[in-house]
């Protein structure tokens, strides 16, 4: 039979419900065998699987006897990021590329060292020749990840240095990937919609004249035009999303995968599928699709009981995907603030404001404001819950007119800064594969001949 791969069999469902009772494991028994499930204890807090020069995660304590139950820090390099934020603006600067220096190379860039750097980065953002016919346009995806996932396998095949991993090589992988997945991730997009939408076929080259925030939005648009606060903004989420510490899903995949000993494409490939998943970089576009069906839902935007009692049927499991949860709100790390939502938000005020979209930036302010204690009426609750970094990322993107299929591969733009410089740090002082143990609870059964074994 000549199935195709989107169809499930009769056969096949049957195979899979013979198999699920063999899968299942009592939640009582990590419990009883003290394991942490997704690697965190109660509070939240990840257990020790390494160390990193490259970021660092607080939580401030509140002094009230409530340990990491405070507002959150994030620091690059040691460098508190709401100071580098402040940097850049004041001196009115684009900040992602110093970031991306700062990341790779443990140092704030003098004048000198960041024009020569974003020189280097303008040399390399051009794809091989033929690329963009031979894989873009071959078999697009209608996901965007997965998308950018085959590109950056494919640019293995144009590498004749590609499995070589000494240091100054993969330094020169992870900047070329940096600097094309701009590229990769708008292409592959305006491929997808030439062929699923129809309407005109695009490409236009990046400018070396531009940052990597404006060049987004210059090869998106058709008329290449953007403003000045456009460009500002989404150079400040790509700062923002940057890196997050060695332990938040894709970054930790980069980590074991690179211990592995493999190439540099196969690492940052590997990391795509994992921020892909909707419980991390794919978040951004559950919050913004939560919010539509909160739009259709509530008739008053600014009456507070409305809100909540959509709220509360979120966290029921009777309104929009009928997951229990209110996207955007809580992180495994932050309890009462995550710093890059809290520098965000200001920023996101000021494009509602030229986009006229100043009632849903007020809708948007509300459920955070009412969230938390919704949340802990509903919920066993161990730490605060607080807006995270997606819960605005979504509506900023919306306001830029970026399709919702590129939310998640402009997180991936931004943090393939962050997995470049670990993969870095875990060829350099990694001598041991990363293999955690898993426990084995099934039962031991003895070998049972054909002719004695029951349908």
């Amino acid at each position: 039979m000549n199935y195709k791969f989107s169809s499930v069999t009769p056969e096949i469902r049957k195979l899979a419900d013979k198999s699920m009772e063999g899968y299942k494991i009592n939640p009582e028994l990590y419990m009883q065998y003290d394991v942490k499930r997704g690697l965190r204890d109660l509070d939240g807090n990840g257990v020790v699987a390494g160390l990193t020069n490259i970021s660092t995660i607080k939580v401030l304590n509140t002094g009230e006897g409530m340990p990491n139950h405070g507002d959150g820090k994030l620091y690059y390099r040691g460098i508190d990021v709401e100071d580098i934020v402040s940097g850049f603006i004041k001196e009115k600067r684009f900040g992602f590329e110093e970031t991306i220096y700062l990341l790779l190379f443990g140092d704030m860039p003098s004048e000198h060292e960041l024009m020569e750097f974003k020189q280097i980065l303008a040399d390399f953002r051009e794809l091989p020749t033929t690329f963009t016919r031979d894989v873009i346009m071959k078999a697009p995806s209608d996901n965007m990840m997965n998308t950018l996932a085959k590109s950056v396998l494919a640019l293995y095949s144009y590498d004749d240095d590609a499995n070589n991993i000494a240091i100054p090589n993969v330094m020169r992988q992870c900047i070329e990937l940096i600097t094309l997945f701009p590229v990769l991730a708008v292409y592959g997009y305006n491929a997808y919609k030439y062929y699923n939408s129809g309407g005109s076929l695009f490409f236009h080259d990046p400018d070396p004249k531009l940052s990597i925030a404006e060049n987004l939005l210059y090869m998106l648009r058709p008329d290449k035009k953007y403003t000045e606060l456009e460009a500002r903004i989404l150079d400040l989420a790509l700062v923002l999303h940057a890196e997050h510490g060695g332990g938040n899903n894709s970054t930790f995949t980069v980590h074991v995968v690179s211990s592995s000993g493999t190439d540099t494409y196969s690492a940052i490939a590997a990391s795509l599928g994992s921020l892909k998943g909707p419980k991390h970089g794919g978040a951004n576009i559950k919050v913004a699709m939560m919010f539509d069906d909160m739009k259709e839902n509530v008739k008053d935007w600014t009456d507070e009981d409305e809100v909540t009692a959509y709220l509360k049927k979120l966290l029921h499991k009777e309104a929009f995907d009928r997951a229990g949860l209110i996207y955007g709100m809580g992180h495994a790390v932050y309890s009462q603030s995550d710093p890059r939502a809290k520098v965000f938000k200001g920023f996101v005020e000021k494009l509602s404001a030229e986009k006229g979209k100043e009632n849903e930036f007020a809708l948007y302010s509300l459920v955070e404001k009412l969230a938390p204690d919704v949340i802990a009426s509903e919920r066993r609750m161990f730490k605060g819950v607080c807006a995270n970094v997606d819960f605005y990322s979504g509506f900023v993107y919306r306001m830029l007119g970026i399709p919702d299929e590129l939310f998640t591969p402009i997180f991936a733009v931004s943090r393939i800064a962050g997995w470049s410089a670990h993969r870095i740090e875990e060829l350099i002082n990694s001598n041991k594969i990363i293999r955690p143990a898993y426990k084995a609870i099934s039962p031991m059964h003895e070998y049972t001949d054909m002719e004695n074994r029951m349908d």
